[in-house]
């Protein structure tokens, strides 16, 4: 397993569970060269792949007025509603 996704996987993480797929030829041949050059196996690309296309997808930007609204939040904050308060006291108490 290469440092890549060692240091994204758990740590001995038992591989019980499975998924089949059928490819076409093309993509078949494009997996075993993956494995070739990187040493891992089919399901560590699987989940490789997975892992980065919801890194991209969770990845938040902000352009035009979202941006202008988020900035202006941090320079100029809302002071904190009652809910905000009780959660900050609940909390509080609940960790000491």
């Amino acid at each position: 397993m290469t440092a890549i996704s060692s240091r994204r996987k758990p740590a001995c993480e038992v591989k019980l569970e499975r998924i089949e797929l059928r490819v076409g030829p093309s993509a078949k041949k494009l997996t075993q060269r993956a494995m070739a050059v990187t040493g891992l196996t089919a399901g560590d690309l699987a989940y490789e792949g997975a892992r980065r296309v919801l890194e991209e997808h969770e990845r938040l930007i902000l352009t035009g007025a979202d941006r202008e609204a988020f900035f202006e939040a941090l320079k100029n904050p809302p002071e904190p509603s009652e809910k905000l308060i009780a959660a900050l006291r609940r909390h509080r108490e609940l960790t000491g």
